[in-house]
């Protein structure tokens, strides 16, 4: 006879189990958001690794300049100079699980201030704002790529389409907004990550 009980146990476990191997799937592939710093040039992307939660690089290919945290360990981040090259870049990570999406936000800018790694202006997107972003970013997904299009691929499109929304009264958080409606699309993170009400 067939155990029902134990038979959802196992099913339970196994999605909660790839949920989890897709969220580390998402923030390894958001934690290489590269930055240029005031003194560099545009430097090339690079890969950062989360070891136990934590920001590491690889010591052979970079030299730590400098690393902080905002909100307890939350958000992370590291400058870093490639070894090879002397190019510099800055990577940041930020553990939102369980965060409300506009807080995801705030805690994202927060730590993009304290990186010092901002590179858009205007003032902080407020809920309405990001809700409106995220759902020209969502829109121009679905008119312009098929469902499951990789993230990398619709960046351009979804970039220019919230930049263009928001020509005459931008603000800061539409590059956010752009990201996570395209991870949202790319099936790389649950549509609970966008803001309520985005269409």
């Amino acid at each position: 006879m067939t155990d029902f009980a134990a038979l959802e146990h196992d099913l339970i476990c196994a999605v909660a189990r790839h949920s989890d191997r897709r969220r580390r799937q998402r923030r390894r592939a958001t934690v290489a958001a590269v930055v240029a710093l005031a003194a560099s040039s545009l430097s090339a992307v690079a890969v950062a690794s989360d070891i136990g939660g934590d920001l590491r690089l690889d010591p052979t290919e970079w030299s730590v300049l400098g690393r902080g945290s905002v909100d307890d360990g939350s958000g992370e981040y590291v400058h870093a100079q490639r070894r090879d090259d002397g190019s510099r870049s800055t990577f940041m990570v930020e553990h939102d699980d369980g965060l409300p999406p506009y807080q995801a936000f705030l805690l994202h800018e927060k730590t993009v201030d304290s990186a010092q790694a901002t590179h858009e202006s205007g003032p902080l997107c407020n809920p309405a704002e990001l809700t409106r972003a995220e759902s020209v970013a969502l829109r121009t997904l679905r008119a312009q790529f098929p469902a499951g299009a990789a993230a990398d691929a619709t960046k351009a499109a979804v970039n220019a389409a919230v930049r263009h929304a928001f020509a005459g009264d931008p603000c800061r958080g539409l590059e956010y907004a752009g990201e996570q409606a395209r991870f949202v699309y790319a099936g790389k993170m649950p549509a609970s990550k966008l803001m309520p009400g985005v269409t």
